[in-house]
Formats: C-alpha cells, structure tokens, sequence
C-alpha cells in the first residue's frame, strides 16, 4: 500500500569534496558551473541524487560525469541542511570525500560542469553554495583521520620514498615532523615493504623506494592493530 505525503518535501543532492597531493600542496577538485544558480562560479563537484539510486552510486556518477574522475577510495562526510542553502529551494545535501592520486587523474569537465580543475585547498576560489563550509569540514576530517586510519597512502604513488611520506603527513597537518621519530614511528608498524628500487631522474643521492602492504594491513587490522601516527 503506498502512501502521498501532503507536506512539502526537500530535494537531495550529493557534493563530493575530491583530495590530491602534489609535492608541495595538497589539491581540491572544482568545477566550474555551467548552469544557475552560481553560473560560472566554482563548487564542488555533485547534483541531484536520482530515484532509482543510492547514496555512493549518486555520488561517484556525479563525480564522473562532471569530471570524469572515478575515485577508489570515497566516503561519506556530513549532511548539510541549512534552509536557505540553496537559492532553488529546499534542498539537503550529503557531502562525501575522496582520495586520489593526483597523477592518475587528469580532470575534464562534462554535463552541466564548463571546466573542472585542480586548486591549493589554501587558495581556492569564492564558491557556490555552502561549498567553502563543506570543504572545510572535509579538511578537518582528513587531518584527523590520516593520523588513526592510513589513507594518506592514497594520495601516494605506488611506490615512494619515505621524504615523500613524511611530506605528506606535513602537508596535511599543516606543521613539520621530526624525521627520525617519524621513520622510527612508521618503519616499526611493518606495513612498509622495502623495494629493491631507488628514486630515478633527480638530482640528489637516490633514495629507497617502498609500497604500502595494503593486504598485511587488512590481516593486522582483523587481529586488532591500530594503525596511529
């Protein structure tokens, strides 16, 4: 038996809050829109979720169609829900975030999206909507999980150096690491396999290149380990 609700109901849409690393900064996905509202101002990728999908299908087909990135590691944030957050009416929005190597993803922008690129979370643009509150509260959510959860590996290449991973770490915290206790740290949880390979092309004395053991990882998390940093 179905049933007609006679009270107005609000729209939903899903924004996704897309992370990358370069060497020196740590990247956002925007794209620029081509429609109204906030015609030619920067957001966050997302639109409407539609009536025969889920939550993560809507998000990472927005995702794809605006920009045609299609990210393995996507998470839900926060729902955001402010009533006047959306000029066109009622609309609740569930923001997600996303990791990605910033190599491997080259933007392009489709559907109602006119341009999509790559910005320092530190300087991006004025955004449409809610979207600077949405990535801000997605900024704290990495800088606090990347300490207890090791997803900063996402935004590495396959293989690094460990220079690269405490880069990383810096970036993100937004502060500078001891290096020793830093390697002493992430050399004694065992989750790194050492390569019989060096850095190529670079002007410096070559360093060890290591990969992330995502399966041992798995196997210790089972076993309870706690992965901290």
């Amino acid at each position: 038996m179905s049933y007609t609700y006679e009270y107005p109901r609000p729209a939903l849409t899903v924004d996704c809050v897309v992370f990358g690393q370069d060497e020196e900064d740590l990247k956002v996905l925007l794209i620029r829109r081509g429609v109204e509202p906030f015609s030619g101002r920067w957001a966050l990728p997302g639109g409407f979720v539609r009536m025969d999908e889920s939550l993560d299908d809507a998000a990472r087909r927005e995702l794809e169609e605006e920009s045609g990135i299609r990210p393995t590691h996507l998470e839900q944030l926060y729902t955001f829900g402010a009533p006047d957050r959306d000029p066109r009416g009622r609309v609740v929005t569930v923001a997600y975030f996303a990791l990605v190597k910033l190599t491997d993803h080259r933007p392009h922008a489709a559907t109602d999206a006119r341009e999509a690129a790559w910005f320092s979370v530190w300087d991006t643009p004025k955004l449409a909507f809610d979207h600077a509150e949405i990535l801000s509260t997605a900024l704290q959510r990495l800088k606090g999980k990347v300490r207890y959860q090791p997803i900063g590996f996402e935004l590495l290449p396959p293989k690094f150096t460990l220079t690269q991973l405490q880069r990383l770490y810096e970036i993100i915290l937004e502060r500078p690491l001891d290096k020793r206790n830093f390697r002493k740290k992430i050399l004694a949880m065992d989750l790194l396999e050492e390569l019989d390979e060096v850095e190529q092309d670079v002007s410096h004395r070559a360093a060890r290149l290591y990969r992330f053991d995502h399966k041992k990882y798995k196997q210790l998390e089972k076993a309870g380990f706690n992965f901290e940093l």
